[in-house]
Order: C-alpha cells, then sequence, then structure tokens
C-alpha cells in the first residue's frame, strides 16, 4: 500500500513511474557486457525494482550497477603499430636503456603479426633515478595506450588490490579496477610502481593477490571482491618497477624481468645537455643566451657534486644553478635599471620613455662554477697515490649503483685472533675465514711462517663503518690483503677486484658486475680482476667502460696475488701455474694485452697500512637496507 502512495506521489511530481530504470536497461543493452556481467546486473536491476527506493540495500544494489556498468566492457584504445614512431618517441624521451626500447619495438612488431596478443608483464629493475617510471609514461605514448600509475609503496592490506565483500558498509572495488574505470579503456598501460616496497600484516599478503593480476594464463577471469563476476585484463599492459630484486620468488616467476644498470658519465653528460638543461632554464624562466656553460662544466657536476646511478641529483645541481643565474641576472638588471633611473633625473628628464632593462648573460666555467654550487661535495679518481701494505680497492654493489671499498688489513702481536669490523655481515665474515683457511695452507709457498695465525693477531677493517656490508664477492680483496699484510709486499694502488674465492683458492662468479666497473671507472682505477666465469658479462658493457679500464679474468687467488702485488709472492715457485688472460671484446678482439706482467718496480713500504684519509665517505640507501657486495 505503502509503495502505492509512493509510485503515485512521484508520478504527480513528474519524476515518471520507472525512476531510473530505463537507463539502466538501456545501459545494459548497449554494453557489451560477458554473458555473466550481463546476467548478473540484470538479476541486480531487477531486485532494485523491487525495493524501496529510499532503503539503504536500494543505494548499495544502484552504487554496485554503476561501478559494474562504468566499466570499459569491450572498449579498446586503438593502438600505434608504427615502429619507426615508437622508436623516434622512445629516444626522444630517454637516452640509453637500449634494452627496454629494444623489448618494446619488439613487441609491437608481434602485434603487427598477430591479432590478439596478450599485454606484456614486464619488471624494471634498477637504482633510483634511472628513469624507469618516466619510461613507462613514453611507451604509453608510443603504443598509443591510456597511462595509469598505483604507487604500491606501503601497501599491507589485500583489500587495496581485490576490494572488499559487498556485506560490508562503505565497501569499494580494488585498485586495479578503480583505474581501470577511470582510464574509460580496457586495454591501457598499467604502471605498478616500487612493487619491492609492497608489505604484509594482520589484512592479508598483498603481493599474493596480484599472483593472479600478473598471471597471463589467469588475468583474463580476474574476480574482484565488490564485482563478483570475471573481469578480463589480458589485453592490459602491466610495467612494474622495482629498486632490488628482493620480489616475493611466486610474483618475480610471473615477469620479465629488464634490469637497468646505471648510467656513465658520458650517458649523464648527453641527459643534462639533452635534457635536463633545457627544461631547467625553462621552469627558472631563463631565457635563451642568459646562461651558458662551458663544455667541462657538467663533468664537474656530475664528477664532483652527484655520486649515484641515476640523474637526480645531477637534476637538482642543474636547478640550483639556474636559480643563482636567475637571482644574479635580476639583481643586475635591477642595479642597472636605478642607475639609469638616477642619471635620467640628473639631467632634469622627468618625463619620457620608461627606462629599459639592459640584457645580462652569465657564463658559468670550471672556476666560476664553486660560486654558484659551494666546494665540491665528493672526490674522483682519490685512490692511493703511493703503494701500500695491506690495503685492497674491493668493489660494492648497493641498491643505488656500484661504488670502491677499500679493505684494510694489519698484522700485531698476540695470541692468533681474528678480528673484523666494518659492520660486516654473516657472509661477509665468513669469506674472510675462508681466506684465511686459504692463506694458512698456502703459507709455505708464499714463505710465511706456518705457525702466525698462533703468534699474531689480524685485524681486517671495511670502512666506511657505518655502513651495513656484506655478500660474498670480497673474498679475492680479502686473500690480497692478508697475503699483502703477511708477506710485507705492498699491494698496487691502480688496480681493484671483485670475486668470490673458494677454500682451493678458485675465483668464482658474482652479480652486478656493471656497476662495480662503473665505480672503478669514476675512482680513477686502471686496471680491474674478474673471475672467468664473469666475462660472458663483458659483451654488455658499454664502450667507455671497455676503453677505459684493462679488464683481466682470473680464474684463482695466485693469478691475482702475482699481478696485484708488486712482486711475486711465490718467488718463482708454487702457485697454479696457469697466466691470466684479458676479458675478451664481443667481437672476439682482446680487451687489454697482458703479455708483460703489470707488476710495477717493488719499493719500500711501510708496514703498517696508514689511512686512507683520501677515500670519501660512502653511504648505503637512506633506509639503510643497501649492503655492499649485496650480489
Amino acid at each position: 500500500y505503502l509503495n502505492e502512495q509512493m509510485k503515485a506521489i512521484q508520478k504527480e511530481l513528474g519524476e515518471g513511474e520507472e525512476g531510473d530504470f530505463p537507463d539502466y536497461d538501456k545501459r545494459i543493452k548497449d554494453m557489451k557486457l560477458s554473458p555473466e556481467a550481463k546476467e548478473k546486473a540484470e538479476g541486480e536491476l531487477k531486485k532494485l525494482r523491487m525495493m524501496s527506493p529510499m532503503s539503504a540495500e536500494a543505494t548499495v544494489v544502484r552504487n554496485y550497477l554503476d561501478v559494474l556498468l562504468g566499466l570499459p566492457w569491450g572498449k579498446k584504445s586503438k593502438l600505434k603499430k608504427d615502429l619507426p614512431y615508437a622508436e623516434k618517441i622512445l629516444n626522444e624521451d630517454h637516452f640509453g636503456l637500449e634494452k627496454v626500447k629494444e623489448r618494446i619495438v619488439e613487441y609491437l612488431a608481434v602485434q603487427q603479426r598477430v591479432s590478439k596478443l596478450k599485454g606484456p608483464i614486464l619488471c624494471l629493475v634498477g637504482p633510483p633515478g634511472v628513469g624507469k617510471t618516466s619510461l613507462a609514461e613514453s611507451i604509453a605514448k608510443a603504443t598509443g595506450r591510456e597511462y595509469v600509475r598505483m604507487a604500491l609503496g606501503g601497501v599491507r592490506d589485500e583489500a587495496e588490490v581485490r576490494g572488499h565483500r559487498r556485506t560490508y558498509i562503505g565497501a569499494l572495488p580494488g585498485k586495479i579496477i578503480q583505474n581501470i574505470k577511470k582510464t574509460g579503456s580496457s586495454n591501457p598501460l598499467f604502471l605498478l610502481d616500487e612493487i619491492d616496497k609492497l608489505g604484509q600484516d594482520f589484512r592479508g599478503d598483498p603481493s599474493s593477490a596480484l599472483l593472479e593480476v600478473l598471471d597471463p594464463a589467469q588475468n583474463h577471469t580476474f574476480q574482484d571482491h565488490y564485482l563478483e563476476v570475471d573481469y578480463d585484463l589480458s589485453d592490459v599492459m602491466f610495467i612494474c618497477t622495482s629498486n632490488s630484486m628482493n620480489i616475493p620468488p611466486a610474483l618475480r616467476d610471473r615477469m620479465e624481468i629488464i634490469r637497468l644498470a646505471g648510467y656513465t658519465e658520458e650517458e649523464k653528460l648527453e641527459i643534462g645537455r639533452r635534457h635536463l638543461l633545457p627544461r631547467a632554464m625553462e621552469d627558472n624562466g631563463l631565457r635563451p643566451g642568459e646562461l651558458t656553460l662551458d663544455d667541462n662544466v657538467l663533468r664537474d657536476i656530475v664528477r664532483y657534486y652527484t655520486r649515484e646511478a641515476g640523474v637526480r641529483s645531477l637534476k637538482r645541481a642543474v636547478d640550483a644553478l639556474c636559480r643563482k643565474a636567475v637571482k644574479e641576472i635580476l639583481m643586475h638588471q635591477t642595479k642597472a635599471t636605478r642607475s639609469a633611473q638616477k642619471s635620467k633625473l640628473a639631467k632634469g628628464k622627468t618625463k619620457g620613455k620608461p627606462v629599459k632593462e639592459k640584457a645580462f648573460s652569465i657564463h658559468v666555467n670550471v672556476d666560476t662554477l664553486p660560486d654558484y654550487l659551494g666546494v665540491h661535495q665528493f672526490s674522483y679518481g682519490m685512490k692511493d697515490t703511493e703503494d701500500q701494505i695491506g690495503v685492497v680497492t674491493g668493489l660494492a654493489w648497493t641498491e643505488v649503483g656500484g661504488d670502491i671499498l677499500p679493505i684494510e688489513a694489519t698484522v700485531l702481536e698476540g695470541k692468533g685472533k681474528m678480528l673484523s669490523t666494518g659492520k660486516l655481515g654473516e657472509v661477509m665474515q665468513e669469506s674472510i675465514q675462508a681466506a684465511a683457511s686459504y692463506v694458512r695452507r698456502r703459507a709455505d709457498d708464499l714463505s710465511i711462517q706456518s705457525n702466525f695465525y698462533e703468534k699474531k693477531d689480524i685485524h681486517i677493517h671495511v670502512p666506511d663503518g657505518a655502513t651495513p656490508k656484506d655478500g660474498p664477492s670480497a673474498g679475492l680483496a680479502m686473500v690480497t690483503a692478508l697475503v699483502s699484510v703477511l708477506t710485507g709486499i705492498a699491494v698496487r694502488n691502480d688496480i681493484a677486484m671483485t670475486g668470490e674465492v673458494s677454500l682451493r683458492g678458485r675465483a668464482l662468479q658474482i652479480g652486478g658486475l656493471k656497476e662495480k666497473l662503473l665505480a672503478a671507472l669514476r675512482s680513477g682505477i686502471t686496471t680491474v680482476f674478474i673471475p672467468r666465469e664473469n666475462e660472458k658479462d663483458m659483451a654488455d658493457m658499454p664502450d667507455v667502460i671497455k676503453k677505459g679500464l684493462k679488464i683481466i679474468v682470473v680464474d684463482n687467488v695466485d693469478e691475482v696475488l702475482r699481478l696485484a702485488l708488486v712482486k711475486d709472492p711465490f718467488g718463482g715457485k708454487g702457485g697454479s701455474g696457469k697466466s691470466s688472460k684479458p676479458a675478451k671484446k664481443a667481437n672476439g678482439k682482446a680487451a687489454a694485452s697482458t703479455k708483460k706482467a703489470p707488476a710495477k718496480p717493488a719499493k719500500k713500504a711501510p708496514v703498517k697500512a696508514p689511512a686512507r684519509g683520501k677515500t670519501p665517505a660512502r653511504k648505503a640507501p637512506g633506509n639503510g637496507r643497501g649492503s655492499a657486495y649485496a650480489r
């Protein structure tokens, strides 16, 4: 009876008998819903007709229908298949990153041949500031897809991905469905940013909820808890970004990993010239010609004011330079204008045209750069100036790129204690023990007192002490430092090394080689020893590394000791009898000749290793989780 009265009142008010039901009917009929979604929508609409319009249940059902019918069922953006255009867009927006660009162009090429192609699921892994997020925007532009980004940093609730069930008050669909609805297209480019920062707590594990989303064999039937019907995500192009490989194994297995290493110095200079400087001048209101830089100014900014794998610090330095230039220009112009006005008044001219501002430009060279950016923040090429006993340069990998890390060893009178300091992790301490056991086994061949471990204390220290360090790849450096300090033979100051060592003295494979070699190149190192198993990685190294460094591949520790120390510690006996070979380039030619041993003439050196005062401080990533040799 009450419903009939309500209908009569609505009819008198001119609202019509059906309300918004005809609109829902039309949308259900016109949209390309899946059979399951169409059946669900018709059932909910039928239920809504039976309810009082003012009831709470009717509001819930109406909201559900708005979400379900608001999704882009069957609506797709027209994809661009022009390969030269895609290459042009990617090259204009980003310098370098050739592997990612090649993969995207391959995808577009296959798309031209295959009508139904599932969207690829790529994961870009690299240090901060190398352009992972901005690269996703360029890919969307090159492929003609709508772009949507979902930040996963700090997400701990599974409902953020899958949504809440409708039984809860205020329930909403998950962020996947919400963002698909926002784009209005069923084939957008979906960026899942910082996937390694996902958390989990009592509310569920969002990384497990993403397993269905990122699996091409399952995501065509993705079911949100709120929708309760399957939605096809197979046309969506998912791109994930991460700073490290700290991703759950099941999730990592579903993605195609593309590693982005840090930029070389030459790449940073090109990025600075092509992108950062013009953009900074525009953002800070500098007109063309008002600020000019010498050729070496950007190089000095990269070397002495930044130490990073990406270009964010470089962008900040260039912005600071432009701000100071704008201030100086305006101050000069204001003074010039006031001076001209005073002289005009002095001549008795009170009327006439206003005084025009005179054009003023600033030229910055290497000598005047500190006036704008201050004193140098970092040292470049600060290796030791002399060969030292017990001091070896190791190579480190961190989440923000590579770095050099000196390893110091000294011998003290004592009772055979082995001390290790520098906030070393468990794996690195075990690496020291393995190095000590190898040296004890080869004591006779190295002319070391056989009972040195009973009467001497050995202290190994890895600066800087506040940075956590872990991993096995410092093994070669540990052995070299121990042999140097026990034999009294100095280590060459222009070499660095990386590699795990076994108890039999074999040099074993390590990771993060490109970042480590870039760090060696930045620091003025000329020769680097790497394990034989890493020789294959040299094929993908930039030419600047192959030309700037002499890479020597080794099979065992004996080869390193013969070449790294200023004289042969074996004295012509023992050793493996094998000779090390330089790493080969991709075309099969040797990267450097090793016909002559690069050892320098022995010279008298102090017994104890002096402190490396010139070694610049190095920090792990800001959250303290990054550790050296972490690969």
